[in-house]
């Protein structure tokens, strides 16, 4: 091989090498800048290719889509002072290539244990201002809300947006939901032994008010009874009378036949009388 040949070589292995050295691509989900001598010259680059001057110039790329944070649980205590293991995310991307760089150089280690600092000390101010109900189901849709603004607004400041952040879990420490599960165990129980008492007094009403209903029914079955008896013997009596009246000999003698018969039915009986008496007076023999 000639020497002309080979200096040939060369210059082509040195102008691919300073080309591949000075292009660049940046993909559609990554940002970059430009440095030259470690100085920012150019920021959000676009996607595409770009030239930049071999060893003055470098190019920083980072991911450009929404990124995810999940959280280590943590401790918080609410407004009574009583302890929450929380357990969260936080959704985040990169707003301003520029502030991001400078703050944390382009380092996701970095920028996440910023972020993290940041939802954790937010985490805790929002659940200190609220009970264990708020805190649980009654404000947490609004708890998160006003944290993710909360942290949104200084997060901007280092060139990330705070897309959302959302509690996974929420627990109470073992010794605490012992006590927790106790107490409501309690409170059930009492709440049961309401119930059997409110359902004892209903049951003792309905059944006076049955028993109050039986006896007027009964009382006024008597004396629907009594006058029906009543009027059946003034009937009999004035049918009686009527009987007496058409004819009085033969009233006063079937009376007699009856007195008889309920007298002498039983032959164990005793009666002392006066033979005499106007009671035989149908017994004499007149022959």
């Amino acid at each position: 091989m000639s020497a002309k040949t080979l200096v040939g070589l060369v210059i082509i292995l040195v102008a691919v090498g300073l080309a591949s050295q000075a292009l660049f691509r940046v993909q559609e989900t990554e940002r970059a800048i430009l440095l030259q001598f470690g100085n920012l010259v150019q920021s959000d680059l676009d996607p595409g290719l770009h030239f930049k001057l071999p060893i003055a110039q470098e190019a920083k790329k980072f991911d450009a889509r929404v990124l995810t944070l999940d959280s280590n649980p943590e401790t918080y205590y609410t407004l009574e002072k009583k302890p929450l293991i929380v357990d969260s995310f936080v959704k985040w991307k990169v707003s301003d290539v520029a502030s991001f760089y400078e703050s944390a150089s382009f380092d996701i280690r970095r920028a996440e244990r910023l972020l993290q600092e940041r939802v954790n000390e937010g985490l805790r101010n929002q659940i200190s201002r609220r009970d264990m109900h708020e805190v649980v189901s009654g404000e947490r849709d609004q708890l998160m809300e006003e944290l993710r603004g909360d942290l949104d607004g200084v997060m901007r400041g280092y060139g990330v947006e705070v897309v959302d952040v959302r509690v996974k879990r929420i627990d109470l420490p073992v010794e605490v939901s012992s006590s927790v599960y106790d107490r409501m165990n309690s409170e059930r129980e009492i709440e049961a032994r309401q119930y059997r008492a409110e359902g004892q007094e209903q049951a003792l009403a309905i059944r006076a008010g049955a028993d109050r209903e039986a006896v007027v029914i009964e009382a006024e079955a008597y004396r629907e009874s009594e006058k029906i008896r009543g009027d059946g013997d003034a009937e009999s009596a004035a049918t009686y009378a009527s009987a007496f009246e058409r004819d009085p000999d033969f009233y006063e003698f079937y009376r007699s036949i009856n007195a008889y018969v309920n007298v002498f039915g039983d032959k164990g009986d005793l009666m002392v009388l006066d033979p005499n008496s106007e009671f035989f007076k149908y017994l004499e023999s007149d022959g």
